[in-house]
């Protein structure tokens, strides 16, 4: 029986080159001897390193979706002399049947699948998304069974050939039509498509190789993050079935809002309510900043709706390769404040700085007599007809 060389790699038989690539870059990873020193982990990345190099030569890919198997020795793979045209000594019924599926099994699936990627969601104050945290978080996701290792079976038993489909994962129905015989193949009801079944399942993990389980692991956010970015933990997702390898695990920040500090990616803004009479005469005032005191110098006659800006007061800039460069800026935003009730003292000491200003506002009587406004003069003009 042919080798399953998408199986080996965990991908589907209609996979592109490029997802075949990042299938074997992934288990190359996992199972190189410089990183996994086992025997068993050197002998899966041999098998993964063959897999691999069959996939990827279209050639030797079109041999395996045939039937045959190219790294058989002496024969090219396919039972004949080398690379010989694969419908040589074809007759026309076995080409129809070959275009309709039946010629050859697509061979059975690997128990063994890869993981699921898992999402969890972090809250950060915007204080710890400026200077970075560290966690310790949380996760439910499924793990390797411990049991059984991801086998399924259970301990001192293994799977068998499924009766059903003979280890082919597959079972055939033949029709036939004006065009001939007509072969149709689906997967067994009975393995699922492994070709095996599992008589002894494990009591554990009921057959699946893996089990949740909740646990903690500690993540590192680093300082500039925002709302909506994600940190990438790799392997610590879902496990697959079969004990397959496990998915990455991200984690989402959401960032609180803050009560002072509104966020433009790493400008801060701000808003500063000023006394008219500070506005006027200038004074020095201190901030609170997300992580120091400042002092804030107003000039003599700042003007409403001014804009002051502080360098370097805002947070880091996270570029998308991790590093920070450099930090932006905080934005003051002035709200100068008339003062909405007066005492007496108070509204004759303004209304003396009105006048040495030349800004007092006149007055209107009911007769029209007392003050120079525009009113009382246009009223006299139509009085004196």
């Amino acid at each position: 029986m042919a080798r399953d060389y998408y199986g080996t790699l965990g991908v589907r038989r209609d996979a592109t080159p490029e997802e075949i690539k990042r299938a074997y870059r992934k288990l190359a990873r996992e199972l190189h001897p410089d990183v996994n020193p086992s025997a068993e982990a050197q002998d899966r990345f041999k098998e993964v390193s063959t897999a691999y190099e069959v996939l990827s030569d279209p050639k030797k890919r079109q041999i395996v979706d045939l039937g045959g198997d190219p790294m058989e020795a002496g024969n090219g793979g396919m039972g004949g002399a080398g690379m010989r045209d694969p419908f040589a000594g074809f007759g026309l019924g076995d080409i129809m049947d070959a275009f309709f599926g039946s010629a050859t099994s697509r061979g059975p699936r690997s128990r063994v699948q890869p993981g699921s990627d898992a999402l969890i969601r972090l809250e950060l104050t915007l204080e710890e998304c400026a200077s970075g945290v560290q966690r310790d978080i949380t996760v439910d996701t499924a793990v390797l069974c411990d049991a059984c290792e991801g086998a399924g079976c259970a301990p001192g038993t293994g799977p068998q050939t499924c009766d059903t489909c003979g280890g082919r994962g597959e079972v055939q129905s033949v029709q036939r039509s004006f065009l001939g015989q007509v072969v149709t193949a689906r997967a067994c009801p009975v393995c699922r498509g492994f070709g095996e079944v599992i008589p002894d399942p494990c009591q554990q993990c009921g057959g699946d190789g893996r089990v949740r389980s909740r646990r903690t692991i500690s993540v590192k956010i680093p300082a500039g993050v925002g709302d909506g970015m994600r940190v990438r933990l790799a392997s610590q997702g879902e496990v697959g079935p079969g004990g397959g390898p496990a998915g990455d695990l991200y984690v989402e920040v959401e960032e609180l809002p803050h009560e002072t500090f509104t966020r433009d990616g790493a400008d801060l803004h701000c808003t500063l309510r000023v006394p008219m009479t500070a506005a006027a005469l200038g004074t020095v005032l201190p901030l609170q900043t997300l992580d120091s005191t400042e002092e804030l110098r107003l000039e003599p006659g700042t003007q409403p709706g001014t804009e002051v800006v502080l360098p370097g007061k805002g947070l880091p800039r996270l570029r998308s390769s991790g590093r920070v460069d450099g930090r932006g800026d905080l934005h003051v935003h002035l709200d100068v404040v008339v003062p909405a009730k007066l005492d007496a003292r108070q509204t004759e000491l303004l209304r003396e700085l009105a006048t040495l200003r030349g800004e007092e506002q006149p007055e209107l009587a009911s007769n029209g007599r007392v003050g120079g406004g525009l009113f009382s003069r246009l009223r006299g003009s139509f009085g004196q007809r």
